[in-house]
């Protein structure tokens, strides 16, 4: 089985540690460091690495990470598992979605080691994490006031890619572009497959996106032989591909009144909010440009004209029913009770 080194130590199958990796120190001399936690099973099998917090404000998938570290009951069967839950350490300890430098580090891939700090930081995690890894699931959520309903953005063209996709198990899926300076553009041309999960709002925990998250992760493993959990007695529900998305935007400035929320079903030209002055006189009203489900919004009540203010995936007719219904029930499922028989330490 291959041997894996991290910042000069070495990993052996059946070991299990936690490693700083260094960074460069604040200006107060403190040492920065990006915390991996790795799990190695003895027999071999799959690499796997989940990371988040690759910006600093989007806070969903340290906890997401933080639950899966901590559950007692889980023992990989096979393979390597590296959990990075801060990559942007900078950024989280500023509550800011970019580095220092102002740049983005979710831009700034491959990097370079002689670099700007945004580009150490991209080239440092991308060959000691995610090049010695088969497969990753980089963990984002919507930006600073806006939400984005939980889904999985992936290379569906890519039958490996579409078949972990479908394991995992969000409401949608969204065969989606590779983004210029990406961790995952840089990941796939190093040969790793990867998979993109957004869920909720920047700064912010929300349970539902937690556990889907949490969820999907165990889904992943489980289809890739890394652990063994219980079957189901639920009936599963296809994922639902969304065929395209877009973004309808503020024709108008002024205080917004929302008349539907995350997860909504919706007709083309339905009204979805109005927008008016402060003297209560609507200015307009906010129509959505094609049918399909709401996966992200705008959460603040104030817009500038011009601005996004709901993100709809269009997918085939028929399929607009079913899915508002699954989002539904599957919000009911994982609020209600844990979405595997694992324990969870307590905390």
């Amino acid at each position: 089985m291959d041997e894996i080194i991290i910042s000069g130590e070495r990993i052996q199958p059946g070991q299990r540690a936690q490693i700083e990796v260094p960074l460069a120190d604040l200006y107060t001399g403190t040492e920065m460091n990006m915390p991996v936690h790795i799990i190695r099973s003895k027999k071999p099998g799959p690499k796997l690495f989940v990371s988040a917090a690759v910006h600093g404000d989007e806070l969903n998938g340290i906890e997401i990470i933080r639950r899966l570290i901590k559950m007692k009951s889980l023992k990989l069967s096979a393979g390597t598992l590296i959990a990075v839950p801060m990559v942007n350490v900078y950024g989280v300890l500023n509550q800011s979605r970019y580095l220092p430098d102002r740049r983005d580090l979710n831009r700034s891939f491959p990097g370079s080691p002689k670099g700007s700090l945004a580009g150490r930081i991209a080239d440092r995690f991308l060959n000691e994490i995610a090049s010695q890894c088969d497969y990753g699931i980089d963990l984002h959520t919507g930006a600073i006031h806006r939400s984005n309903l939980p889904q999985v953005r992936a290379n569906l063209d890519d039958p490996e890619t579409c078949a972990i996709a479908e394991a995992f198990g969000a409401p949608v899926m969204l065969n989606a572009n590779l983004r210029d300076g990406s961790l995952r553009q840089a990941a796939m041309e190093s040969g790793t497959r990867i998979l993109l999960y957004e869920a909720g709002e920047a700064l912010r925990f929300d349970d539902f996106s937690i556990r889907a998250g949490l969820r999907g992760i165990i889904n992943v493993m489980a289809q890739l032989d890394m652990i063994k959990v219980k079957p189901s007695r639920r009936r599963k529900q296809a994922p639902f591909v969304a065929t395209n998305s877009a973004w309808v935007r503020a024709e108008s400035s002024g205080i917004v009144h929302d008349r539907k929320k995350l997860g909504d079903q919706v007709r083309k030209d339905e009204v979805l909010a109005d927008i008016g002055t402060p003297f209560g006189e609507i200015t307009s009203l906010i129509r959505a440009n094609h049918s399909g489900i709401i996966i992200g919004k705008q959460n603040i009540p104030l817009v500038q004209e011009g601005e996004a203010m709901f993100h709809i995936a269009y997918f085939d007719d028929d399929d607009d029913d079913d899915i508002a219904e699954h989002i539904g029930n599957m919000q009911d499922t994982l609020l209600d009770e844990e979405p595997y028989p694992v324990t969870i330490e307590e905390y």
